[in-house]
């Protein structure tokens, strides 16, 4: 409640801003025609739900309500950390006038040395390199081959949401899902350290995403850009590394996996053939052009609800 109300106001503060400063989103010149109205929309609105958070975040250690744990603190460096490449990301966009911000070596080596700084302090817990599936009791210590993983699962996460994030709301709403879903999560690790601060953190992300969406859903009148998708997949990818929960989460962003794999396979299949194999991607523009845009985010905020419960089934009961 606190985090949705926080976001209202950081919303209404940030809105006219970056409207009167021009901080307009480009599109890209493959998308349709009916996109292009949207060129007169601001950037950037991952602040509306990403200041709030922290700030109450601050606020409840300061008046030691809760404590800034070492796992919290991890959590919360990948969050700042990736949210400010997309503000590096959405900045040159503005600057230039066009589409083209970090390159894409750029930004993943950026994404690659962040996730190299979050792996040495995720080990310098005392964490052990260890792939865990909880549901079937499997453990296996794969060593430093633990490092790569976690740089697969950030980098992932990261440019998953970054991907989804191209119709009003679709990101926005599937985040909010798949945060109160890993929250629910994280509340039952009760052998993680700090387990209920990361929850509270969660718990308040979800509902200053929520107000978020106040300003996000169709007709949009602010994206979050880079600086909001970046932040919450590296969020969501630390988060289920934390909780053991990685191989889950691959359930939980159902949607994001499946944005994410039909560009992988669409690049692929052009590279080698010069042939598409779905008319446009991320798949959602394809779903676009036989539905209205609400339909598409209303379908696949269905398919993101029924992947979390399945995922909520599997990560607090089985």
């Amino acid at each position: 409640m606190i985090g949705l109300i926080l976001s209202l106001i950081t919303g209404f503060i940030l809105l006219p801003f970056l409207q009167e400063k021009n901080f307009n989103q480009r599109l890209s010149i493959y998308l349709e025609e009916k996109h292009h109205s949207k060129e007169n929309i601001p950037t950037m609105g991952g602040l509306i739900f990403i200041l709030p958070t922290l700030a109450y975040l601050v606020l409840l250690v300061m008046m030691h309500k809760i404590e800034m744990t070492y796992h919290l603190f991890i959590a919360v460096f990948a969050f700042i950390g990736y949210a400010l490449i997309g503000i590096l990301d959405d900045a040159l966009i503005i600057y230039r006038k066009n589409n083209k911000g970090l390159s894409e070596m750029t930004k993943l080596f950026l994404q690659i040395i962040l996730a190299i700084f979050l792996f040495y302090y995720f080990m310098k817990a005392g964490n052990e390199p260890l792939l865990w599936i909880h549901t079937l009791g499997w453990k296996w210590n794969i060593g430093w081959y633990y490092g790569l993983f976690i740089l697969l699962v950030l980098i992932s996460s990261s440019n998953a949401v970054n991907i989804t994030d191209g119709l009003d709301g679709l990101a926005g709403g599937l985040s909010a899902i798949a945060f109160f879903t890993l929250g629910i999560i994280t509340m039952t690790t009760g052998w993680l350290e700090g387990y209920q601060e990361i929850s509270i953190f969660l718990f308040t992300l979800v509902g200053a995403i929520i107000g978020f969406l106040f300003f996000n859903v169709n007709p949009a009148k602010i994206f979050m850009g880079d600086t909001g998708s970046l932040a919450l997949g590296a969020l969501l990818g630390m988060v289920a590394i934390l909780t053991r929960h990685e191989v889950l989460l691959l359930v939980i962003g159902l949607v994001f996996v499946i944005e994410t794999m039909t560009c992988v396979i669409q690049r692929v299949y052009y590279k080698f053939t010069k042939k598409r194999i779905f008319p446009i991607t991320p798949i959602h523009h394809t779903f676009e052009r036989y539905l209205p845009e609400r339909e598409v985010v209303k379908i696949f905020w269905v398919i993101g609800l029924l992947a979390s419960l399945v995922s909520l089934l599997f990560g607090v009961w089985i």
